[in-house]
């Protein structure tokens, strides 16, 4: 590569990298700023960062609001990546002749946008309210439970196990495992890199879920961080100097989340593409 090819590509590729990133850094400079120095552009830090925190925590249920979208997000991320990885790891190690209509027809649940579902899923929920109440309609279980199993989770774990020795799981059974303890204690340990690339694209989509949780959450002590921030925004005078600190704060976790297990995220999504 010649000087001016790589003079250009660094120039080129310091450009891309202050786009994609001038977002996030604008965000934390307008949470120190007041909301008129946000609404007019202001580009410099300000002084009114623990104001604006202050003001966040005195105006809005921050606290309950994290914790409820901590419990609905890593209970999600939780039971999915154990039911999908189960179903993954079925769909490959089983033979069976009818195994890939069933798959392909799982995959074709893909093409269907949620917005299609949330109408059904309402009604079955309030339907059971009366019954089962703890699962019910304006419940954190009923705001988890539609995204605990989904066709892209199984099939990405199935894409994993085609990299998986199988020679692994005759060993296990003829030392006397059975099919849970091979796939406990031999299938899990051996997938950290897919379970740590699906636990970061499960959280993630789960901590910033708006839709589902706006329609079946309904008290203000169930609401969770992306309907927070919508709600601060909705007022007849919204403080952005606010809303950018609550921007901030719920970045953090999804942001610490990926940071902590990048590697692993690359190599997980590596081996469901070969």
């Amino acid at each position: 590569m010649t000087t001016f090819k790589r003079v250009f590509a660094y120039v080129f590729l310091s450009i891309a990298a202050f786009i994609s990133i001038f977002p996030f850094l604008w965000m934390i400079i307008s949470a120190t700023n007041k909301s008129s120095d946000v609404t007019q552009g202001r580009l410099l830090p300000g002084g009114h960062l623990f104001e604006n925190t202050r003001n966040l925590f005195d105006t809005a249920d921050m606290g309950t609001a994290l914790t409820n979208s901590a419990i609905i997000a890593i209970a999600t991320t939780v039971l999915a990546l154990l039911i999908g990885s189960i179903a993954g790891y079925g769909f490959e190690i089983y033979r069976s002749k009818k195994k890939n209509i069933v798959f392909n027809i799982l995959l074709l649940s893909m093409m269907i946008p949620f917005a299609a579902l949330m109408v059904p899923l309402y009604r079955m929920f309030g339907s059971i309210s009366s019954t089962i109440p703890f699962i019910g309609i304006d419940t954190l279980a009923a705001a988890a439970l539609p995204t605990i199993t989904t066709a892209f989770l199984i099939f990405f774990f199935r894409q994993n196990t085609k990299m998986f020795a199988k020679e692994l799981v005759e060993a296990g059974r003829m030392d006397g495992l059975s099919e849970l303890g091979v796939f406990f204690r031999i299938f899990m340990p051996s997938m950290k890199t897919a379970y740590a690339a699906a636990a970061i694209i499960t959280f993630m989509n789960s901590w910033n879920n708006y839709l589902w949780p706006l329609v079946v959450l309904q008290s203000p002590e169930n609401q969770t961080i992306p309907l927070l921030i919508s709600n601060l925004g909705s007022g007849y005078t919204p403080d952005y100097g606010v809303i950018m600190m609550a921007i901030v704060i719920a970045t953090l976790p999804t942001a610490l989340v990926f940071f902590l297990m990048q590697k692993h995220f690359v190599a997980g999504m590596m081996g469901s593409v070969k």
